[in-house]
């Protein structure tokens, strides 16, 4: 695993499960997010992050966390494994909420400075729609990689964490 792909519904983990693995293997980690966002909740123009996705993807190792289906084609052509964090929704929702109460106020971690913590109805109806709507499309993504591609598909917290108990540090 040099080129590692984690995607998923909001609130799965995708930020937390890049930092421990990005420990364990020595990789850089990018959060999508703090790369999108400006200060404000502003996002970056398309072409803009167009080019910020081909430069990062570029390189010769990495972790990068997150969906941006606009873009996703690009990573999932640089990268070596994804991880898709398939959790159930009422997992997501829980996760979001207690992310919402740790950090609201301020920017978490993996979110750029200025973009403090929120939760409106659209993130929350994404979320709660995921399923059913950018569930399949994603499938679709990952069942048209080249076989050489490794696709992990994580179903549960749990069987996240047993597999990143195996990953050598």
């Amino acid at each position: 695993m040099q080129r590692v792909l984690i995607i998923g519904c909001g609130g799965a983990g995708k930020s937390t499960l890049a930092r421990e693995l990005g420990s364990r293997l020595g990789l850089p980690v990018h959060h999508l997010d703090r790369f999108f966002f400006r200060p404000g909740w502003v996002g970056s123009p398309k072409d803009e992050w167009l080019q910020v996705q081909t430069r990062l993807s570029a390189e010769p190792a990495w972790i990068i966390e997150g969906n941006y289906g606009s873009t996703l084609d690009v990573r999932l052509a640089a990268c070596d494994t994804v991880i898709f964090l398939d959790y159930p929704r009422r997992v997501c929702v829980w996760r979001i909420l207690r992310r919402w109460w740790q950090f609201r106020g301020r920017s978490r971690p993996d979110m750029t400075e200025g973009c403090p913590e929120r939760l409106n109805f659209a993130f929350f109806l994404w979320i709660w729609r995921f399923r059913h709507r950018s569930r399949p499309w994603i499938e679709d993504k990952l069942a048209e990689l080249a076989p050489e591609k490794t696709v992990l598909r994580m179903s549960t917290p749990a069987q996240t964490r047993a597999w990143l108990q195996g990953v050598p540090s």
